[in-house]
C-alpha cells in the first residue's frame, strides 16, 4: 500500500513561458524541479527521481556540467536531497536527465529501479550525452550493477487507456508506464489504487496546459526531445487518461499540489 505521496521542489528555474509552451507569452515562470516521496509497506521510503542538488551547482565538476548549470541557473531550495530524505531505501528513476539523478550518488545503499537499456545507451553515447543532459559523473560508478531493470518487472495494463505497464512491486500499487518522446527510456508512474487514478507524467510535458491544448514546447526546448512524433503520441494518451477521469502531475508544472495523498481503502 502507498502512504502519503508528496512532490517536494528541489529547485527553481526561471524561464519565459514561450520556452515551455508553443505560442506562449514572454512573462517569466518559476519552473519547479520536483521529485516524489512515498511510503510503501514493503519497499519502505521511496523516491521518484532525486531532483537537483549541490552536485550540479557547486564543487568539482566537468566543464560540460558547469556549462549546463550556467545555462539553466537552478536555485536550490531547502528540500534538496539527501538532507530532506536521508533514509530512502528505494529510488525509481523516470529517466536520466541531470535534474532527475543529481543526488543518486548520495544513496549508495538504495535500491534503484530504472530502464537499464537506456542507461547502457547513454553511457556508450559519447558527446550526445551533453545534448540530452546526461552526465556520467552524476551516476554511481556501479550504476549498471545496481539497477534493477524496469523491463524485468511483470507486465499489466494501466488504467484509463494508458496501455501496458510494469508492476514495480508486484502488488499493483505502482505501475511504470512508458511515455516515449522526451527521452529514451522515459516512463511515468501510475498509482491506480488512489480514489482517482494518478499518473505522475514526469517530463512528458512541462505544463499540463500544453498537453490539453496540444501545444508542444517552443524552441530551443523542443530540440532536446528524443522523438517529437512520439512526444505528441504520448501527450494524446495522457489527454485521454485525463478526459476519462484520471489525475496527472508533472515534474515541472508550477500548478500542482505538493501533497497528493494515500491509497483509498
Amino acid at each position: 500500500m502507498i502512504h502519503r505521496l508528496i512532490f517536494p521542489n528541489s529547485a527553481i528555474i526561471r524561464a519565459p513561458e514561450w520556452l515551455v509552451l508553443k505560442g506562449g507569452r514572454g512573462q517569466m515562470l518559476d519552473i519547479p524541479v520536483r521529485y516524489g516521496v512515498f511510503e510503501h509497506d514493503a519497499a519502505g521510503t521511496c523516491l521518484i527521481d532525486t531532483g537537483y542538488n549541490h552536485r550540479v551547482t557547486t564543487g568539482p565538476r566537468s566543464f560540460a556540467l558547469r556549462i549546463y548549470a550556467a545555462l539553466l541557473r537552478p536555485r536550490l531550495t531547502m528540500a534538496t536531497l539527501p538532507d530532506a530524505q536521508p533514509d530512502a531505501r528505494t529510488i525509481i528513476l523516470t529517466h536520466l536527465h541531470a535534474d532527475h539523478v543529481a543526488a543518486l550518488r548520495d544513496y549508495p545503499d538504495a535500491r534503484i529501479i530504472a530502464d537499464k537499456t537506456a542507461l547502457e545507451h547513454y553511457l556508450n553515447a559519447g558527446p550526445i550525452r551533453l545534448r540530452h543532459g546526461v552526465f556520467a559523473e552524476l551516476l554511481p560508478p556501479d550504476a549498471l550493477d545496481r539497477i534493477e531493470d524496469i523491463n524485468d518487472c511483470p507486465t499489466c495494463p494501466a488504467p484509463l487507456g494508458l496501455g501496458p505497464a510494469r508492476d514495480l512491486f508486484g502488488d499493483g500499487s505502482v505501475l511504470a508506464v512508458p511515455l516515449p518522446g522526451h527521452m529514451r527510456g522515459h516512463v511515468g508512474l501510475c498509482f491506480p489504487r488512489f480514489e482517482t487514478p494518478l499518473l505522475y507524467a514526469a517530463d512528458a510535458q512541462w505544463l499540463h496546459q500544453a498537453v490539453m491544448e496540444d501545444r508542444q514546447p517552443g524552441r530551443p526546448a523542443a530540440l532536446i526531445l528524443d522523438d517529437a512524433d512520439l512526444a505528441r503520441s504520448t501527450a494524446r494518451r495522457i489527454r485521454q487518461f485525463t478526459q476519462q477521469g484520471g489525475d496527472v502531475i508533472y515534474c515541472h508544472d508550477p500548478d500542482i499540489l505538493p501533497e497528493y495523498g494515500s491509497e483509498s481503502g
